[in-house]
């Protein structure tokens, strides 16, 4: 019985990893940016995700757009990760809700740059090539929540979008 469990949870983690980086990749090419980069690092940040969704350690997947002359945010896109969530054994994306909330948001500027940002509890394991970096300052911007997008048997992701007040 603990096999199943286990082969379980493997699984709600290696779909609930794949679902958010395929949602990333919507969002990046949806909002107007080119989604290469994400993809030439896809393995990495596949294993960074998997090892601390796995180990209970990863809270959020941050995609952070920003100007490159100046730095400054422009916009950006968060999963916070829900463990333990009451799940009744489905599993689903809501990949259409995401759409939406694009188009709302509006696209971003093509000489826009982004990156990704995997957010951890202290003590995670280490996962070559990921280090500890800082946020860019959302002040003048606004949170919008979408609520739960990712679900597979209580382990799950709940997106947001950030984006300039007013």
């Amino acid at each position: 019985m603990t096999s199943v469990a286990v082969y379980s949870y493997t699984h709600s983690v290696t779909y609930v990893a794949d679902n958010i980086l395929k949602s990333f990749k919507d969002i990046i090419r949806l909002s107007g940016l080119d989604p290469t980069l994400l993809v030439e690092e896809w393995d990495s940040t596949m294993l960074a995700l998997k090892t601390w969704l796995a180990s209970g350690h990863l809270t959020c997947v941050v995609l952070e757009v920003y100007n490159p002359k100046t730095d400054a945010l422009i916009g950006r896109w968060d999963v916070d990760v829900v463990y333990g969530a009451a799940g009744d054994g489905n599993f689903w994306t809501d990949t259409d809700q995401i759409k939406y909330h694009i188009r709302k948001a509006g696209l971003w500027p093509s000489e826009a740059r982004y990156r990704l940002i995997l957010q951890n509890k202290a003590g995670r394991p280490d996962v070559r090539g990921w280090n500890s970096t800082s946020f860019r300052s959302t002040d003048g911007f606004v949170r919008h929540s979408l609520g739960s997008t990712i679900e597979h048997n209580g382990l799950g992701g709940s997106a947001a979008y950030w984006r300039k007040a007013g």
